[in-house]
């Protein structure tokens, strides 16, 4: 064997020992609804909701339109036309924070800033008074703002919690999905969320 391959393997060999005990070098993002920072690589390969949007039958007294949460099934219902809703998979508030009521829907953004209310920001001291909008921010690509409340439907870069209870209260959808129902919602529209 040459001494320039001897030096190639010892180098090779070097470089594989650094690159699995050095940390990576991905931007910690803050997940308010586990309440941590985390690492995005360590959560970017999860796989994505295993949870697909649908048109279903779905009866009800509620009109077109209307935005139906039924927090027990982990699930969003749009009212449509002639008995049916698209039925969208959701992450809900985990014990302690679920909640139920009628709302409307106050304000929509894309690219949402966040603003952590005094409460979260009291239990996480570490958390930022305020996060722009984009691709790291937990509120996601797109939010329904919902009354006079805290409380979202809003997007996520994390797709596997979707039919999981995770969430501080807010009501989460895949980026993909949130985007879907931004664009067929408006607002002032009904929102019913059961628990």
């Amino acid at each position: 064997m040459s001494i320039f391959r001897i030096a190639l393997a010892i180098g090779m060999a070097i470089l594989l020992a650094a690159s699995s005990v050095l940390p990576t070098s991905a931007a910690l993002w803050y997940n308010p609804d586990t309440n941590q920072f985390e690492d995005r690589a360590a959560t970017a390969n999860r796989g994505g909701s295993p949870i697909r949007k649908q048109i279903v039958s779905y009866e009800t007294t509620h009109k077109p339109g209307t935005i139906v949460i039924e927090t027990s099934e982990r699930r969003l219902y749009l009212v449509l036309e002639d008995g049916k809703a698209m039925k969208y998979g959701i992450g809900v508030g985990r014990d302690g924070f679920r909640w139920s009521g009628t709302h409307r829907i106050t304000r929509k953004a894309e690219w949402p800033g966040w603003t952590p209310p005094p409460a979260m920001r009291k239990r996480v001291p570490d958390l930022p008074a305020y996060m722009p909008g984009g691709p790291d921010n937990p509120l996601g690509a797109r939010a329904l703002y919902i009354g006079s409340t805290l409380y979202r439907v809003h997007g996520t870069s994390e797709p596997w919690s979707i039919g999981q209870a995770v969430s501080s209260g807010c009501i989460r959808l895949t980026n993909d999905d949130i985007t879907d129902l931004y664009d067929r919602v408006q607002v002032g529209a009904l929102i019913v969320v059961k628990h």
